[in-house]
């Protein structure tokens, strides 16, 4: 248990800035998988095949993976809250823009705007929120926050399919006017400014022509592996490219997008360890479940978003329960915990051979909702916690960086294994989807491993004590 038993309090005005600051992130998250219902529509519409228009998906991430790192500097050198609603403001452009779209190439275009600014909103926002609670209330705040990310594989593809069986396709991107309009009515009222950096620091240009783009060739390689012999070389020049930005941050003067040091302050590279994998398995399992139930067991795409809705459930009312405990129990006790039933929720999936009933997908989908929020709030606790106030943006960049990197390889190192599969199986499709899940739940083991390494109470210091030795 923690020392601190007493709960801080919460009041109506940060639940206030909170709420203001999730429409953001809202709207990013959703948008990653609010398309993946329309494709067919989508090929219809512009008279394409199935292979150029998966690029509406796969250029939103893209977009998304290489503005992250650029975050941190823009709240440092603006302002958090001024960054945060030009990334509204230039996401809701963008979004009109898609609508407005009227062939494919424009409307890849104007995806890779909207991941551009969708890239920066919930890093942007984590960071005003995280300075906003102060280190004795942000574990409360940003368990109820961290839920968005966890529901936005499950309520995209079934708010998708609730539009398109009344609206046509335009509106899966108008549908985030509305929302927009009102977190740019209520910032200035509801979010306190973000004062920029006291000594604000040039733009690293030589790290942003290493990171950004070697992120993005990376994330391009492994959506493409297995479809002929440029993705490979693209994995190698992503990966040297990001070897030879951790370079970079390690030998510069300056301040680099994404301070690699930062990984190397207890309790940091064991949290990024832990979000990685989690994004690698909550999207992952986003990923290789529905095409599971619909190519193998003959689900329609909305049987299977109500299927797979007990996760979202899971998570929202695991959120609830986090901003309860969190200051009473151990990061490390909730964490890991976590991780256990997020391993006995993804174990069931491994024995889809055996045809699996619906009732048990539904039960084992809610175990690891409740198991992905036990994971998230407790360890960006943690690492808020660990760094002086003016490091946030930049942590809060890295940390939403790892968290959609492990995302996006996660499931393209998984489509892999499951390619690799269905070859090896022939036309047992159950069973290749049921060896697949074995790497998740392997990606599972191996979290738990690394959350071993959480300190324990009594090695986590007062978050008092913490911040005023980090900004010493």
């Amino acid at each position: 248990m923690s020392t601190d038993a007493a709960r801080p309090t919460v009041d109506r005005a940060l639940w206030r800035t909170a709420f203001v600051l999730v429409l953001g992130t809202f709207m990013a998250t959703l948008d990653t998988t609010i398309v993946s219902v329309a494709m067919d529509v989508l090929v219809d519409r512009f008279a394409v095949s199935v292979t150029d228009i998966q690029w509406v998906s796969t250029a939103y991430l893209l977009a998304v993976v290489a503005a992250v790192p650029a975050s941190g500097w823009l709240a440092d050198r603006t302002g958090g809250r001024r960054a945060w609603t030009a990334a509204i403001a230039v996401f809701l452009l963008a979004s009109l823009l898609c609508a407005l779209a009227w062939s494919l190439p424009s409307l890849i275009a104007f995806r890779v705007l909207q991941g551009a600014a969708g890239g920066l909103l919930p890093p942007l926002g984590q960071a005003l929120l995280a300075r906003t609670a102060g280190p004795d209330r942000i574990g409360r705040v940003i368990s109820v926050v961290a839920v968005i990310p966890l529901l936005s594989p499950v309520l995209g593809p079934l708010a998708g399919g609730a539009i398109l069986a009344v609206a046509p396709w335009p509106w899966l991107f108008c549908v985030n006017l509305p929302i927009g309009a009102v977190a740019l009515l209520l910032v200035r009222r509801c979010v306190p400014t973000g004062p920029p950096a006291d000594h604000r620091t040039p733009f690293d240009l030589r790290g942003a022509a290493l990171l950004s783009p070697g992120l993005a060739v990376l994330v391009y390689g492994l959506t493409g592996l297995g479809h002929g012999p440029v993705p490979p070389i693209a994995i190698a020049v992503g990966a040297g490219m990001l070897a030879a930005f951790v370079v970079h941050g390690l030998r510069t003067k300056g301040v680099p997008l994404i301070d690699p040091r930062l990984f190397t302050r207890p309790p940091l590279g064991v949290a990024a360890m832990a979000l990685l994998v989690l994004g690698a398995s909550v999207f992952g399992t986003m990923f290789l479940l529905p095409l599971y139930l619909q190519r193998a067991d003959g689900q329609t795409a909305w049987q299977t978003g109500l299927l797979l809705a007990p996760q979202g459930i899971g998570a929202a009312v695991g959120s609830l329960w986090v901003s309860r405990v969190v200051h009473r129990i151990a990061p490390r006790t909730l964490v890991l915990s976590g991780i256990v039933l997020v391993a006995l929720g993804t174990a069931v999936f491994t024995q889809l051979a055996n045809d699996i009933p619906d009732a048990a997908i539904a039960a084992s989908l809610l175990l690891r909702g409740l198991g992905a929020a036990m994971i998230g709030a407790p360890v960006m606790t943690m690492a808020y916690r660990a760094v002086a106030p003016a490091q946030i943006p930049r942590a809060a960049g890295a940390l939403s960086l790892l968290n959609t990197l492990g995302g996006s390889v996660g499931t393209a190192a998984l489509a892999l294994v499951l390619q690799t599969r269905f070859t090896a199986r022939g036309p047992d499709t159950a069973a290749a989807f049921a060896d697949t899940f074995w790497w998740v739940l392997a990606a599972t083991v191996l979290a738990a491993l690394a959350a071993t390494r959480l300190p324990r109470p009594r090695q986590n210091p007062p978050a008092a004590q913490a911040t005023e030795g980090a900004q010493r």
